[in-house]
């Protein structure tokens, strides 16, 4: 009887000690956290959401005055926070921390729509916020979340088993969209496009230097996640089709530099011999590389494009190297397909 009072007393003194341990970070967060379960980029009054910042009176005014209408996947939000706090939750098992986090799972499922993808803001549709976004992996890192739930992978094991359950299904409905989403030329997948009509499901523009086209760092990020999926035939072709066309289409023999001059951002193409790059952008039909400007015009020369956006938006880069060098024959060799 003794043993079993020592033991229920232990038990609760680990239970206060644990309720008591803090996370900095996991604390802020919480804070941030907007009343339908996601989080913003930005405050109500423009300010970039930063949690280095100490949380002072005036902060946290502006935090308590942002509404939901600042909820969104874009620049990494909801799903950096939903991370940090599993993170945290694994390490103090702080009970509020996981409650957050789930709160921020439940956003998630929220916002999807019944064709498996993801808008960019929600519950915001003001102007391409309500299209369905691979832009800056907004819709990838919400399912690589939801993925992480569903199979209890990364510290996501400790979730509530119904929420496990709904996002199973929420990622076999995103990874639907990935498939059905996947332009074909002839057709033949190739890569995706940045945002999409969230009806019919047709790729769509976004802001005026963000033209219809195939986006190649987002469709690298498409990949790379449904390399973590089991393979079945389509998913194999999927796959395969995009690898194809990154090949098919990398620029040789010219570097995409970032330098500073006076202070601000110069970025040149230059001709290297050694170096492989793909554009940022290329047009939906032709595979031409594309440039979009701040009047809504496309360029199909670089050095057509307005001075402001050249050097204010990052146009080359070396997007698809890693993945055909070794993530793809990694890929091949360990599903023993395409070889």
């Amino acid at each position: 009887m003794n043993l079993k009072i020592c033991t229920l007393t232990l038990s609760l003194v680990a239970a206060s000690f644990s309720a008591q341990v803090k996370d900095t970070l996991a604390e802020k967060i919480m804070l941030y956290q907007l009343p339908i379960g996601g989080w913003g980029k930005q405050l109500e009054d423009k300010s970039v959401v930063n949690y280095d910042l100490p949380i002072d009176k005036p902060l946290l005014k502006k935090i308590k005055s942002t509404g939901d209408d600042h909820a969104t996947i874009d620049n990494n939000a909801t799903s950096r926070e939903i991370n940090a706090l599993i993170k945290a939750y694994s390490t103090t098992k702080n009970p509020e921390y996981l409650k957050s986090a789930e709160k921020g799972i439940a956003y998630l499922l929220l916002m999807q729509y019944k064709n498996g993808g993801f808008p960019q803001y929600y519950p915001n549709t003001g102007l391409y916020r309500k299209q369905v976004t691979y832009n800056d992996n907004a819709m990838i890192n919400a399912l690589t979340v939801l993925y992480n739930a569903a199979e209890g992978k990364n510290d996501f094991n400790v979730i509530d088993p119904k929420l496990k359950e709904k996002s199973k299904v929420a990622l076999q409905k995103g990874i639907e969209c990935i498939l059905k989403t996947q332009v074909l030329q002839n057709g033949n997948p190739t890569i995706w496009a940045d945002q999409y009509n969230e009806i019919t499901l047709q790729p769509d523009k976004a802001r005026a230097f963000e033209p219809i086209s195939l986006a190649t760092g987002e469709s690298v990020g498409i990949v790379r996640f449904l390399m973590l999926q089991p393979v079945n035939p389509t998913i194999e072709k999927s796959i395969n089709g995009a690898l194809q066309w990154f090949k098919n289409n990398k620029i040789e023999g010219y570097s995409y530099n970032v330098s500073k001059v006076n202070g601000k951002a110069v970025r040149t193409l230059t001709e290297d011999k050694n170096s492989v790059i793909w554009a940022r952008f290329y047009d939906i039909h032709t595979n031409k590389p594309l440039f979009g400007d701040r009047d809504g015009s496309v360029k199909y020369n670089y050095y057509d494009v307005s001075e402001e956006r050249r050097n204010g938006y990052s146009w080359y880069g070396d997007f698809a190297e890693k993945l055909i060098a070794k993530e793809y024959p990694k890929w091949q060799e360990r599903n023993g397909v395409g070889r």
